[in-house]
C-alpha cells in the first residue's frame, strides 16, 4: 500500500508563531491552562528568543506574510544563536516554511531542522507536540518508515491523545517496512478510535494478513468492510479471490455473482474468473453464457484459447452446435487441425452430418493427428447421410490406422449391407 493514499502532510505555518514579545505560543497555550502533554511531563517555563534573534525572527515573518519566501528562508538561514531555545525556536520557523514550500527538495532539509528543533525538548509544550508531530509526519512522507513509527510513539507518549489518524500512520509504516504482524494492533485502534469508519484501516490490516498468507482472516476482515462499505468495487473481487485461496468455491463464486451483477467487473481476467467459478461449481451453462457475451461484447479477447474456454464451457453443458461454432471460430483463427476435428466430432453428435462432413475433411487436409480416428467420425457422418460409397472409402482409410482397424472391420459388413438394400454397388 502506497503512502499517497493517505493525507500525511500537516505542516502549517499559519498560527505557529506568536510574534508578540517572541512568546512561544505553547507558552500561550499554558497561560490558558490549555492540556497539551501526558500528567508527569515537566511543563517548560514560559520563554521569549533573545533580542537580536527576535528582531531577525519578526522580519523573516514579515516576508514570509507578504509572500516573500525566498527572503524569508534566507533571512531565518542567516541566524546565529546561543542557546539551545533560540536554536530550536529558529529551526522550528525555518523547519515549517521549507516543509510547506512547494520545492520538493526542501524536504529533506525541513526534517533535519524540525528533528534538530524537537529533540532538545525545549521547546514549549505545544510547540514541542506540534514539531514532533511534523518530524513523524516527514519522516512518513520520506519513506524513513522506522524513524516515523518511532516520532509517532514518541508524539503519543508525549501528549497522551488517542487520535486515530496516527495510529493509521504507524500501521501504514509497519506495512510499508514489511513488518507485517505489528500493523494488526495500530490498525485496530485506529478503527476503534474513529468516529466515522475509516477504509484505510481494514484495508491495511486486510492487507496484513494477506501478505502472512491468513486468508480466513483476511475473509473476516473483507465480510466486515463490505458490511460498511457495500460499494467499494474492490473489495467486493478481492473476498471472491480470498474465498478461492481457501477453496471455498461457492462463496466466491456467489460474491463474484453480486460484483458482476452491481457492475463491478470490468476487466477481462475478472469475467473469465466468474466463468471458471461456474465451471468449477458444474454450472456449464452459465460459465458459456458469461465467455460468450463478453466475447462479443469485446472484454474478453477474440484468441484461440478464449474460443476453445467458450467452446469447452457450451460442450459441458452439452450444447453442441454452439460448442462446435466456437471450436470452429478458434480453428479458422489458429489454424488448427486438432480443433476442426473437435469442431467435426461435435457436428458429428449434433446430428449436423453435413457440417461434420466439411469440418473433418478440413481436419484431414491439414494433418491431423491420430487420423485413423477421424476417418471413423467421416465414416460415420457420411453413412447417416446414406453415402455409402463415401462412409466404405473412410472406413478403409480407418483400417489403415493400428488403433481404429479393429473398429472399421466392424463396421465393414454393415456398410455392405446397406448399400445392398439400397441398391448400391461399393
Amino acid at each position: 500500500m502506497k503512502n499517497s493514499n493517505f493525507p500525511f502532510k500537516s505542516l502549517l505555518v499559519s498560527g505557529a508563531f506568536a510574534l508578540t514579545g517572541f512568546i512561544s505560543t505553547g507558552a500561550q497555550a499554558q497561560l490558558t491552562n490549555a492540556p497539551v502533554v501526558c500528567p508527569g511531563y515537566e511543563v517548560q517555563p514560559t520563554k521569549i528568543v533573545g533580542e537580536r534573534v527576535g528582531k531577525k525572527i519578526q522580519k523573516a515573518f514579515e516576508f514570509y506574510t507578504t509572500d516573500m519566501v525566498s527572503e524569508a528562508i534566507e533571512e531565518l538561514r542567516d541566524i546565529k544563536t546561543k542557546n539551545e531555545f533560540d536554536r530550536a525556536y529558529t529551526d522550528r520557523f525555518l523547519g515549517n516554511i521549507l516543509a510547506v514550500s512547494k520545492d520538493k527538495d526542501n524536504s529533506k532539509e525541513a526534517l533535519a531542522l524540525l528533528t534538530r528543533a524537537a529533540e532538545p525538548g525545549v521547546l514549549s509544550a505545544l510547540e514541542q507536540s506540534e514539531t514532533m508531530r511534523n518530524v513523524a509526519d516527514l519522516n512518513l512522507q520520506e519513506q524513513n518508515f522506522e524513524e516515523a513509527i518511532v516520532w509517532y510513539n514518541r508524539w503519543l507518549d508525549y501528549t497522551c491523545k488517542e487520535e486515530p489518524v496516527v495510529y493509521l500512520r504507524i500501521a501504514s509504516s509497519y506495512f510499508s517496512s514489511k513488518q507485517m504482524d505489528k500493523v494488526i494492533a495500530p490498525a485496530d485502534k485506529a478503527i476503534a478510535l474513529y468516529e466515522k469508519p475509516e477504509k484505510n484501516a481494514y484495508i491495511l490490516k486486510m492487507s496484513s494478513f494477506v501478505e502472512r498468507k491468513m486468508f480466513d482472516e483476511a475473509i473476516d476482515v473483507a465480510e466486515t468492510l463490505l458490511q460498511i462499505f457495500p460499494e467499494d468495487q474492490r473489495s467486493w473481487k478481492q473476498l471472491g479471490y480470498y474465498y478461492m485461496q481457501v477453496e471455498n468455491y461457492p462463496k466466491a463464486l456467489s460474491t463474484f455473482e453480486m460484483a458482476h451483477g452491481q457492475g463491478f467487473l470490468t476487466k477481462e481476467n475478472e469475467v473469465k474468473v466468474l466463468a471458471q467459478l461456474y465451471s468449477t461449481n458444474e454450472i456449464p451453462h452459465r460459465a458459456a453464457v458469461i465467455q460468450e457475451k463478453y466475447l462479443d461484447n469485446g472484454l474478453i479477447k477474440t484468441t484461440k484459447e478464449s474460443l476453445s474456454a467458450a467452446a469447452n464451457s457450451w460442450h459441458q453443458a452439452r450444447e453442441y452446435r454452439k460448442a462446435a461454432k466456437f471450436y470452429g471460430q478458434a480453428a479458422k483463427l489458429a489454424d488448427d487441425a486438432g480443433l476442426y476435428r473437435k469442431q467435426g466430432g461435435l457436428l458429428l453428435t449434433a446430428e449436423d452430418y453435413k457440417g461434420a462432413v466439411a469440418a473433418l475433411e478440413k481436419a484431414v487436409s491439414m494433418g491431423v493427428s491420430n487420423e485413423g480416428q477421424v476417418q471413423m467420425d467421416l465414416m460415420q457422418a457420411n453413412f447417416h447421410q446414406g453415402k455409402f460409397k463415401a462412409a466404405y472409402k473412410h472406413m478403409l482409410e480407418a483400417k489403415k490406422d493400428r488403433n481404429a482397424a479393429r473398429s472399421a472391420r466392424a463396421w465393414e459388413s454393415y456398410i455392405k449391407e446397406k448399400a445392398k438394400n439400397r441398391g448400391i454397388n461399393i
